[in-house]
C-alpha cells in the first residue's frame, strides 16, 4: 500500500536537542560549560530517555517536562555544575526554543505539497511540542502534534503508536514513521509501521527483536521513501 501519512519523533529527529547546551556555552555568562557542553548535552538526553523508560516499566508516569528537568539535574551533577541555578534555568529556557535541523522545513513542505498527512508523535507534553514547533516555524506543515500524555505512558508502548491510526484513520501499512532513536524506530517496526532511523551520529544498530526498514543520515531522503 502507498504511504499516506508521515509521522516524526520530535526531539533529536526534527529538533536539535544539543542546541540548548551549545547556545548556553556560547554566552559569556555560562562560560563554565564552554569546554564540556557536548558531554552535558549527551548526559542530559540519555538520562531523559532512561527516566522515561523506567517510569514506563514502573507504571510511574509523569509529564515529560519533569523527566527533562530531572535528566538535566543528573547531567549537571555528573559534569560538575550542580548548584549553578542560573545555568540550569537558562538551559531549561533554551529547551523551549530548540531549532529544527536545517533540512526540516523544506522536507515537510515537500510532503505536504504532495498531499501526505504529516505529524509528530512524541514523549513531549503538548505544551513542549507547541513551543518547539512555534519556535522552529513549522506549524503550517504539520497536521497533528500527538503526545504520549493522552495515553499516560511513554514510548515504546504500543498504545503510543496507536495514536497515529486514531488521529488519521489510517492503516499501519500507510504510515512512514521516522525517528532518530534506533529503539523507537525498531519498536515501531514491530508495531507494523514502515520505519526510518535517522542515524545522524553513525551509531551501531540497537540489538532488538526488530530493525528499522531504512536508515538515513538526515531527513532529506524522506520524500523519496514516502514515494514522492
Amino acid at each position: 500500500m502507498p504511504i499516506t501519512t508521515c509521522i516524526f519523533d520530535a526531539y533529536g529527529t526534527l529538533f536539535d536537542v544539543a542546541a540548548a547546551a551549545r547556545q548556553a556555552a556560547s554566552e559569556p555568562e555560562y562560560a563554565a560549560i564552554k569546554d564540556d557542553w557536548p558531554q552535558l548535552a549527551e548526559h542530559w538526553r540519555l538520562k531523559q530517555l532512561q527516566y522515561s523508560w523506567l517510569r514506563a516499566v514502573a507504571d510511574a508516569h509523569c509529564d515529560f517536562w519533569q523527566v527533562t528537568q530531572e535528566g538535566l539535574d543528573w547531567a549537571l551533577e555528573k559534569t560538575g555544575h550542580h548548584g549553578d541555578t542560573a545555568l540550569r534555568e537558562r538551559l531549561l529556557q533554551l529547551y523551549w526554543e530548540l531549532g529544527a535541523y536545517p533540512e526540516v522545513p523544506a522536507m515537510l513542505q515537500t510532503l505536504k505539497a504532495a498531499g501526505l498527512n504529516t505529524g509528530i508523535l512524541s514523549n513531549g507534553s503538548p505544551a513542549m511540542l507547541r513551543g518547539a514547533v512555534d519556535s522552529a516555524g513549522i506549524d503550517g506543515v504539520l497536521d497533528a502534534l500527538l503526545s504520549v500524555q493522552s495515553v499516560g505512558i511513554f514510548k515504546p508502548d504500543a498504545r503510543v503508536y496507536d495514536l497515529v491510526g486514531a488521529e488519521f484513520s489510517c492503516a499501519k501499512e500507510d504510515v512512514l514513521f521516522v525517528s532518530s532513536n534506533g529503539w523507537d524506530a525498531a519498536a515501531a517496526t514491530g508495531y507494523g509501521f514502515t520505519t526510518v532511523w535517522v542515524n545522524r551520529a553513525g551509531d551501531p544498530m540497537d540489538r532488538l527483536p526488530w530493525t528499522p526498514a531504512h536508515t538515513l543520515s538526515d531527513l532529506t531522503g524522506i520524500p523519496k521513501l514516502a514515494g514522492i
